[in-house]
């Protein structure tokens, strides 16, 4: 297959033809051959429908831009962000793979599961470390991780509590349960949350392999939650993951990302999920089997915490009693 092969990478033999004789298809299966056949012929553009500078000396401005980030508010010294998406959606590790680009390695710091359920059961908070003179030095960027969405109150993150942690109520440590949603009266509610203790931005975070499996129960879920965050003046974006399974030609070199014309139309399809419009949807890879950093993975994933970070400022204009020192 030449340079504008383009398909999704689960199986090695997709687009090669069905043997004369192999037993005939399941009407399913029969039924993604034929769609996965299909995207074969969708290829590769020949310029980018958005640019991104995948130099080193661009990863390193991108670098020093988000290590050296500091919010626009008197009262907040961190800008903190929440990433909420269902069980699997790359949530705990689109941290660790942040962590990992400031660490120069490889590293696991929030931790991941494999399992149907969430792995994340308490909120955690994770203050992204920069490369001070020590080394270590913490930037002004903390990422919330918390339990996957459910499709139902009884399932996963409720709306309910995702408010909570939103509106800066819900304590660190603190364990969900659908049977116990934060309260007045849980252990170690914050009464009166100050500027710093609410979240500034929501990141949506939406595996691009299963965009077109999700039910119509967890699109609801989305547009339910995107009104009620709306309402606390909350910016919302999204982060789609796995991208590089979506795409041989992304699988095979992640600066082609903005080239792959099925990718282009899977980030259409997660913005009707969500109900947003796609300028507010970035593609990222996660590190998962890598042992070392790469730096184009590295670039894509800097720009999507700008591009959210972008959003983080926007609160602080839109909300002058955050500027107000408590």
């Amino acid at each position: 297959m030449n340079d504008k092969g383009c398909f999704f990478a689960k199986p090695a033999v997709l687009g090669a033809p069905i043997p004369s004789n192999s037993p005939a298809l399941a009407p399913a299966a029969e039924a993604v051959y034929i769609s996965q056949k299909k995207n074969v012929d969708w290829g590769l553009l020949d310029s980018p429908w958005r640019n991104v500078d995948f130099t080193e000396e661009n990863r390193e401005v991108l670098m020093h831009y988000i290590a050296s980030y500091k919010p626009s508010c008197e009262s907040a010294s961190e800008a903190r962000v929440l990433l909420l998406g269902p069980v699997g959606a790359g949530k705990s590790s689109f941290i660790s793979s942040v962590h990992s680009v400031f660490s120069g390695r490889v590293t696991n710091r929030a931790m991941v599961g494999t399992s149907g359920a969430s792995f994340t059961q308490k909120l955690r908070t994770f203050t992204i470390q920069g490369r001070g003179e020590s080394g270590d030095q913490p930037t002004g960027l903390v990422l919330c991780d918390v339990m996957g969405l459910g499709e139902g109150e009884m399932s996963g993150l409720t709306l309910h509590d995702a408010l909570a942690v939103i509106k800066g109520h819900t304590p660190e440590g603190h364990k969900f349960s659908p049977e116990q949603p934060v309260r007045p009266e849980t252990v170690g509610y914050v009464k009166k949350p100050s500027a710093k203790e609410k979240v500034h931005c929501v990141a949506f975070v939406v595996d691009a392999t299963k965009i077109e499996s999700h039910t119509k129960g967890m699109a609801s879920t989305f547009r339910q939650l995107r009104e009620h965050i709306s309402d606390l003046g909350v910016h919302q974006v999204a982060l789609l993951t796995h991208v590089d399974q979506v795409c041989q030609g992304t699988a095979g070199d992640i600066t082609k990302v903005y080239r792959s014309q099925l990718l282009k139309k899977t980030m259409e399809r997660a913005a009707v999920l969500l109900g947003m419009s796609m300028s507010y949807i970035v593609p990222v890879k996660n590190y998962s089997s890598e042992l070392d950093v790469d730096g184009n993975i590295d670039t894509l994933l800097l720009c999507a915490v700008k591009h959210i970070l972008q959003y983080v400022d926007l609160y602080f204009k839109d909300n002058p009693e955050a500027k107000v020192v408590l």
